[in-house]
């Protein structure tokens, strides 16, 4: 008797597992592990005073007390930090959502059908291909003291003297806030577009055929089906935006002049860093991770409430 040949049963749920399991083992040892260490350490001393090492000694919330204990001008250093990341991000982040929208929906558009999309993806996608420190370079030399803008302004004759642009909070800021529009606007535009490419084209002609014009076709169309893609867009700009440290950090040498107005929360943790004070590093950490979920928390809500209610 011929022996039946038994068929083999592949088990695709193992396999899947194997191959998702690099990511999870990456995330834990990288991500996942220096998130724990790092609240960890927030509850404790430690710090070098120096050649002397204090610490580890559990103090419990002592080092977040500590952060919003005011100084002797009586400033709380967090909070005058929090606002200004958080307006440096408005001033960048405001125009960068809405020009790459305009541009996404210019280039995507069925009417205009535009042809070289991708050569136009590839320019608009540059800027984020240079390092944020030689951007910051460059607009230091361009708006130094010595540098061509200040050469233009006089040989125009707008100006008698030298202007000190980082002298001036308003300019150090729009600078900064400029850059950061730059680098990330082009990334933020392919994105927009992809989310765009995405919608059914039978509900763009429906609204033709409806006599619906470019407006009425942008918001009762185009803009709540993008939804999903926009709300995506401001949480990770957003949280890119509390995290924002090279720009500043080389613009300004470490020290957020003029009078610590463009210093961020991450320079301010960098400071802590650097003098080995892990103790209140991590405090200031938690209370990033803190804001962060918040303000992340409202602005899916809020925004996806709106796409409820349209």
């Amino acid at each position: 008797m011929k022996e039946k040949k038994e068929k083999r049963h592949v088990s695709y749920a193992k396999w899947g597992l194997i191959f998702i399991a690099p990511f999870f083992i990456a995330y834990i040892i990288f991500s996942l592990a220096p998130q724990i260490i790092t609240i960890y350490n927030a509850f404790f001393e430690n710090y070098r005073s120096g050649l002397t090492i204090v610490g580890p000694n559990f103090v419990g919330l002592r080092n977040f007390v500590s952060l919003f204990t005011p100084d002797a001008n009586g400033t709380i250093d967090i909070l005058k930090y929090t606002g200004n990341t958080l307006l440096m991000w408005v001033e960048g982040a405001i125009p960068q959502i809405v020009i790459a929208l305009l541009l996404a929906i210019f280039f995507t558009s069925y009417r205009l059908k535009i042809k070289g999309q991708g050569f136009f993806k590839a320019v608009i996608y540059m800027p984020n291909m240079i390092m944020a420190s030689a951007f910051s370079m460059l607009f230091f030399t361009l708006f130094s003291n010595v540098g061509p803008v200040n050469q233009v302004i006089q040989a125009m004759g707008w100006a008698d003297a030298t202007i000190d642009f980082f002298s001036m909070t308003v300019t150090v800021r729009g600078m900064i806030a400029l850059m950061n529009f730059l680098m990330w606007f082009g990334n933020t535009t392919i994105l927009l577009m992809a989310g765009i490419m995405g919608i059914d084209q039978s509900m763009f002609e429906a609204a033709n055929i409806d006599g619906a014009n470019s407006l009425q076709t942008f918001f009762r169309v185009t803009l709540p089906l993008l939804k999903p893609i926009l709300v995506y867009t401001i949480i990770t700009a957003m949280i890119g935006g509390l995290q924002m440290f090279d720009v500043p950090q080389v613009l300004t040498n470490g020290f957020g002049v003029p009078n610590r107005t463009t210093m961020t929360l991450v320079m301010y943790l960098n400071n802590f860093l650097s003098g080995k004070n892990y103790g209140m590093s991590g405090a200031v950490s938690v209370i990033l991770f803190i804001v962060t979920g918040i303000l992340s928390l409202i602005t899916f809500r809020s925004l996806r409430t709106q796409s409820e209610e349209a």
